[in-house]
């Protein structure tokens, strides 16, 4: 094989490598029918890489039900994303780290609607907290922002 067939055949597999790294992570939305800051969480979601596919429902799956999600950490949406789930309005830096990490949990949530969580925007800036949901359905932080 010539030092050229080499080369071709390294960029490639090179080539082929980047783009599988890069791959989009797909994501479910389970939304409300009637609100439109999920559209724009999804949006948030796709302008960070995510293969996001909604739905709007009345009610949120059985399989997502059975987890048993305390009320406190519900929100106008829910996503599916591997095997994790993540509720609210929860910033695609932290569903990254959450991928990467991969701790022993449920998923993540941002409880409520936090004004200037991704998809709410606004501009006048709200702390507010990613919480990591524990399999006992306690929590603890995840992030600040």
């Amino acid at each position: 094989m010539s030092i050229q067939s080499h080369t071709f055949a390294l960029s490639l597999v090179l080539s082929v490598g980047i783009t599988m790294a890069h791959a989009a992570v797909p994501v479910e939305v389970f939304k409300s029918p009637y609100c439109g800051c999920c559209e724009q969480w999804m949006k948030h979601l796709h302008d960070n890489g995510f293969a996001v596919q909604g739905h709007s429902v009345a009610e949120m799956p059985a399989d997502i039900k059975k987890l048993h999600i305390p009320e406190s950490l519900e929100s106008c949406h829910t996503a599916k994303i591997g095997d994790y789930v993540v509720i609210g309005h929860v910033p695609a830096a932290d569903i990254r780290r959450l991928l990467n990490e991969r701790p022993k949990a449920v998923g993540l949530s941002v409880p409520g609607m936090p004004a200037s969580a991704p998809g709410m925007d606004d501009p006048k800036v709200v702390p507010f907290e990613t919480l990591l949901v524990q399999p006992d359905s306690t929590t603890r932080i995840f992030a600040r922002h």
